[in-house]
Formats: structure tokens, sequence, C-alpha cells
């Protein structure tokens, strides 16, 4: 039997065929979106439950224990946590750099914006990668090294007081949602233990010297995702 297509059906059949493909498009994105709320979900699930050993390190977070670091004065509280920035080369994140900053092991050869942190030594207590990983380097009992000369409120030495906290990024771009989920859920969990008044960024404690976490941080994010908080005694430590 011979069927005739005539330019009628031809039309329709493109028709078809376009709606189709169009709705691969749409059922794709669909896929797409739902795989990254449940990316996310998982992600909020797996850091919902921070907590701190008696020796002041999260079991849940990579622990990298860097030699830069010393005790805090005695009977010194922690009052202030500061958030940062920092990438290695600036605005690049597929190397370990960070890490091995913080525990004596750059290799300074490997890019020439890297002359100057030869012999350098810092740390921070906290390191938030782009994909939402925590790296931890100094216990909170601990003072590290990340806030350098560093003025608050009418104190000197920001690092006898504070916690410090690195976010993988720089001024120059945004930062990542799994960055701003396990900030505040580590933020959260610090505010739990310690009798923290105040968040600032590490350009309020040095002005003029530093810039971070620079523009592009969300302040108004992170408050409103942090919520109210206030200090519970831990009974752990």
């Amino acid at each position: 039997m011979l069927t005739r297509i005539n330019h009628s059906s031809l039309s329709e059949t493109q028709t078809e065929r376009e709606s189709l493909e169009a709705s691969k498009v749409v059922t794709k994105a669909a896929i797409q979106e739902l795989s990254q709320e449940l990316s996310q979900e998982i992600h909020q699930e797996q850091t919902s439950n921070y907590v701190l050993d008696a020796q002041g390190w999260c079991p849940q977070v990579q622990q990298l224990p860097s030699p830069n670091f010393g005790p805090r004065p005695v009977g010194m509280s922690v009052s202030l946590l500061v958030i940062h920035n920092i990438s290695l080369p600036v605005g690049q994140y597929a190397h370990n750099y960070i890490a091995d900053l913080f525990l004596n092991r750059l290799d300074c050869s490997a890019d020439e914006s890297f002359a100057d942190l030869k012999g350098l030594q810092v740390s921070s207590h906290f390191l938030i990668r782009r994909t939402g990983q925590i790296q931890q380097f100094v216990s909170v009992f601990e003072r590290a090294w990340h806030a350098g000369v560093s003025h608050f409120q009418g104190r000197d030495g920001c690092n006898d007081f504070s916690i410090g906290i690195e976010l993988e990024g720089s001024d120059n771009g945004p930062f990542e949602d799994a960055q701003y989920t396990s900030l505040v859920t580590l933020s959260q969990t610090l505010l739990r233990h310690f009798p923290i008044a105040h968040i600032a960024g590490h350009e309020e404690i040095a002005p003029g010297r530093k810039t971070d976490p620079g523009p592009y941080f969300d302040w108004l994010r992170y408050q409103k995702a942090l919520g109210p908080w206030h200090w519970e005694a831990p009974t752990l430590f």
C-alpha cells in the first residue's frame, strides 16, 4: 500500500519531533535541578551534626594538623569569629596549595606568585573548599596564625581571642552554595560552644591591609541562614 505523505503531514511530524526534543531538554534540566537539590540535601545532612571533641577538633571533617599555632593567653576566651578568603594562585581552585601553605610544605617554585610566600608560617583553624569540604588545621582551643596584625573594638592581636575560617575563593568572584552551607553549620557549632559575640571579616580587623572575604561574600545571606545565636555552656569540655 502506498501512503501519501503531504506537506501538512510533514509539518505535523516536524512539530511533533520539535516538541519531543523540547520536552527532552526540559526533562534533562529538571533532572539536573533535582540532582543538585538532592546533592545539597545530602550535603546538609552530612554537615548537620558537627561536634567538637575534648581536644578541640571536629571529628566529621578532614584533620590536617598544622605546626603553625600557639597557646592562647591564660584565661582568654574566644569571642570573635573571623571570615577570610584564600586561593593559591588567586582565583584557581584545582590544587592543594592552601593546605600545603598551612602545613609548611608549599613548593614556592610551583607558581611565580608564590615567591612572597617563601618562609611564611600561617594557618587557620578551618578551610572550606569550593565543594563545601571542611579541613581543620588547628584545634579551636589553640591560637591559629590567621589574623596577623589586627585590631577589633579596642583590642589588638585578634588571634588571641578568635577562630579563623578560610573560604577557598577570592575578591573577584562569588562563593559556592556548598560553602555557605558548610560555613553556616560550622559557625553554628562554634557558636554553641564558645561565647562568641561578634563575627567579622578579615578586612574589618585589618583595614587597609586586608580586603577579604571581599565584595562577593554575601553577608546578608550568611546572617539570615545563621539566625540568632546564644552560647550554651558545653558539657563536653
